[in-house]
């Protein structure tokens, strides 16, 4: 999780190029604002790297545009390797987070005061009426 590779510099740069999604949903996340806990935003995680993540929950919380319904399958396997690592992953649209706000930050508060240990999680955790796994 260095910003030494050529990921982190990826990563430097995607936090200057946010998409208005990323840049919403980071104004309610930073300063610990969503429960008290840090997120970070544009993160390594190995070879990938995350739109925002709370290391002390390991949740990581994604923001799709429309590409991602042609790259659903990478998606998927980018989603194991992480959850492999013990992360669990929250997945949301663009316009989820431009137009329901208030039920994306709700989605991440109810999984912030849940148990991290996917042994603990039933299967299809995260997915509720509108947000994807």
């Amino acid at each position: 999780m260095s910003g030494k590779t050529v990921f982190g510099g990826l990563a430097r740069c995607f936090r200057h190029q946010q998409t208005d999604a990323e840049k919403k949903l980071w104004y309610f996340l930073r300063n610990r604002q969503c429960g008290g806990y840090k997120f970070r935003r544009q993160v390594e995680i190995d070879r990938f790297i995350v739109d925002f993540v709370c290391f002390d929950a390991k949740l990581i919380v994604e923001v799709d545009g429309g590409q991602h319904l042609e790259q659903q399958h990478q998606d998927d396997i980018r989603s194991r390797d992480l959850k492999s690592r013990g992360f669990r992953v929250l997945r949301f649209w663009n316009h989820e987070v431009l137009n329901d706000t208030a039920a994306v930050l709700e989605a991440i508060r109810q999984l912030l005061m849940t148990p991290s240990s996917p042994a603990l999680l039933p299967e299809g955790e995260g997915r509720g009426s509108s947000h994807k796994e």
